[in-house]
């Protein structure tokens, strides 16, 4: 494994500096997800327009407020974290200007139930899991504010959409599964080890809708 250019009291402090400086951001952040839940669960084009502007502001507010200005401090890669945390949160805002249609809704099939399992994993179960594991507040990662949750949590979004996912909205959630997963084992950040698996399972679930849609559409299936 890469070494890591800080220590877990690094790391943590950072997240404590991090959360007093933007509270009560942390409580917003939780109202816009269950705003983002209630719009999932109504359907329809204006609710995809909301859940994508949402989920984007998540990633263009982590990239930028914490990776860039809080975490660049103890880890200069944070600068690049930023980048695509910020061109993923402007990829979610873009959809709405494309033909990419994202209809969101729970539904009783295996993506929609192992994406909501991600949702609650990372709204409910992730802070429990780093309760219990030492990570108290204000030294722990946060939902919407904070990379991990919010990717878990986009994942899990994206698998209650109905049709194809574009590929350029998988690649960077994807792809943080595994730095974010890498880091935060060495930091025994052990709570991310649903990153890992959401990441993991949860592109792949995707993916394989993708071509099964492609495929159904081809043959009339």
């Amino acid at each position: 494994m890469i070494e890591l250019p800080f220590t877990i009291d690094q790391f943590l402090q950072v997240f404590e500096v991090y959360n007093r400086a933007i509270w009560p951001t942390q409580i917003v952040a939780y109202l816009l997800g269950a705003v983002v839940l209630w719009l999932v669960k109504k359907q329809g084009p204006s609710a995809e327009i909301y859940i994508n502007r949402i989920i984007g502001l998540f990633w263009i507010w982590t990239g930028i407020i914490y990776h860039i200005i809080f975490f660049a401090e103890v880890n200069p890669a944070a600068y690049i974290f930023g980048a695509l945390f910020i061109l993923q949160g402007v990829a979610f805002l873009v959809t709405e200007i494309t033909d990419v249609r994202l209809r969101y809704g729970f539904k009783k099939d295996i993506y929609s139930i192992t994406g909501t399992i991600f949702i609650l994993y990372s709204i409910i179960i992730y802070p429990l899991l780093g309760y219990s594991f030492g990570h108290v507040y204000p030294q722990s990662p946060v939902f919407g504010v904070a990379p991990c949750p919010t990717t878990i949590f986009t994942i899990g979004i994206l698998l209650q959409s109905k049709g194809k996912v574009p590929v350029w909205l998988i690649a960077i959630p994807g792809l943080w599964s595994l730095i974010g997963f890498s880091a935060a084992f060495q930091l025994h950040i052990y709570e991310d080890i649903g990153l890992l698996v959401a990441g993991v399972l949860g592109v792949c679930m995707m993916v394989f809708k993708n071509y099964k849609t492609k495929f159904d559409i081809a043959y009339g299936t």
